[in-house]
């Protein structure tokens, strides 16, 4: 009997813990910023009511901008905003902009010819040919990713139809039979664009690479949970596996680009000049890193694997090599980038800016963390504090409202720089604001 009552305090003391430090006054802070302080402020303004879609460029205080081509990765990301918005509001207009965006894709992002989505479109929908990227796994996972939100949140047949469509296609064009995982880049016909002598060394072309196998990952995820097909599970087994053990590095980092048979792309044997040339292949990616921690941890979930507990710990590696690596401890943050230089000790900051991105999923794994580790030495709940301090300092506009795309403590010039582009909308912002009103209530 002593035992049970030790037991129950014991249990209990670990319940009362986020509250202790999470109080409803937190919670409305969360709600707000999400609701009043972001989907209020893009929609309906970003619906395209001509040409159907949504606008691309927003400015910095909430107009329709000039550029307006449309890109199949944002397009899908403001589709699965609001399906998302509809299952967690109830609110009938979110759904309206879901469909509203859907029938965007389905109509004029769809390439009716050869199968698959186009990766850039004019605000009318009329396909963009560039080179190296008529079609990516990365815009066709986003498209799975929101074509699965939708009809979860629908029951849209033919939404479902269509993400299982562009999966298939994604499995005849771009998945490896050989090495695993998928190739990034493809001709409109889908043929495969290869790496050649003639391609410049600092491009991505013709790479595997972790940006777009993590958003495989997570596109897989959200289709396997309303369509469990043995050929999907088995794809999504096949890139968590990739991702925890093979693109994850043993210093629990990620390698950023890869050779076909996933041997990493690697300049630190090579002068400084030449490192910086190509930092875009070749850096530690804080923010994907911890981005990467609770995507991993949502596709065991779904996939109902028995070994969780190895992919738990090794998103908190990653999540710690961030914290212990990547944290600007005065003013709070993740910083953009950094780099073990060949005969240094420890890691070099080679970007100190901070984007919204990775500040959004750091407030939303870092909670994930603090659930599953509540006593850790690191205290994850104390550095989501911190950042939801610094969010809301450096990160979100608290005139125009929105969220600015670099931290304000580094990068001040861009503050009238647009809310929205092709790149950047509401999906990480939302998606992490919610996950943490959910967290934060239970």
């Amino acid at each position: 009997m002593t035992k049970k009552i030790i037991f129950l305090a014991l249990v209990m003391s670990f319940a009362d813990l986020p509250a202790q430090r999470f109080d409803d006054g937190l919670i409305r802070e969360f709600r707000k910023a999400a609701k009043e302080d972001l989907l209020d402020k893009w929609y309906p303004l970003a619906a395209d009511n001509d040409d159907g879609g949504f606008y691309s460029e927003i400015t910095y205080d909430f107009k329709i901008g000039d550029h307006q081509d449309k890109m199949i990765v944002t397009q899908s990301r403001h589709i699965w905003t609001n399906a998302r918005a509809f299952l967690l509001y109830g609110e009938d207009k979110y759904l309206g902009y879901a469909e509203h965006g859907f029938r965007f894709l389905r109509d004029k992002m769809w390439d009716k010819g050869n199968g698959g989505f186009h990766n850039l479109v004019t605000k009318t929908g009329k396909p963009i040919p560039k080179p190296g990227e008529a079609k990516t796994a990365y815009g066709n996972a986003f498209a799975i990713y929101a074509l699965a939100a939708y009809y979860k949140a629908s029951r849209n047949e033919e939404a479902l139809e269509l993400a299982k469509k562009t999966f298939r296609w994604l499995e005849k064009h771009s998945h490896d039979p050989e090495y695993k995982g998928y190739f990034q880049h493809m001709e409109a016909n889908g043929d495969r664009i290869a790496r050649t002598a003639d391609t410049p060394s600092a491009a991505d072309t013709g790479y595997k690479d972790q940006n777009s196998t993590i958003h495989l990952l997570e596109a897989f995820t959200e289709l396997y949970t309303v369509w469990p097909d043995e050929l999907l599970r088995q794809r999504l087994e096949e890139l968590l596996l990739l991702v925890r053990d093979t693109i994850v590095n043993d210093d629990n980092y990620m390698n950023l680009f890869f050779e076909r048979d996933w041997t990493p792309v690697s300049f630190r044997d090579r002068s400084k000049e030449t490192i910086e040339k190509h930092y875009y292949l070749d850096h530690v990616s804080f923010g994907h890193d911890v981005e990467t921690a609770y995507l991993m941890l949502e596709a065991s979930d779904a996939l109902g694997r028995k070994d969780r507990e190895k992919t738990l710990h090794t998103g908190k590696n990653m999540v710690d090599h961030a914290l212990d690596n990547g944290w600007d401890s005065k003013s709070g943050g993740f910083y953009d980038g950094g780099y073990y230089f060949k005969g240094t000790n420890g890691i070099t900051i080679v970007n100190p800016d901070k984007n919204w991105w990775s500040q959004a999923e750091g407030l939303n794994t870092l909670l994930i963390m603090d659930r599953h580790f509540p006593g850790d030495k690191r205290s994850y709940g104390e550095y989501f504090l911190k950042l939801w301090k610094y969010t809301g300092t450096y990160i979100t506009d608290s005139r125009k409202g929105g969220w600015y795309e670099w931290g304000q403590d580094t990068r001040p010039e861009t503050r009238k720089d647009p809310k929205g582009h092709i790149w950047k909308s509401t999906y990480h912002n939302f998606r992490a604001l919610a996950n943490c009103i959910r967290m934060l209530e239970e």
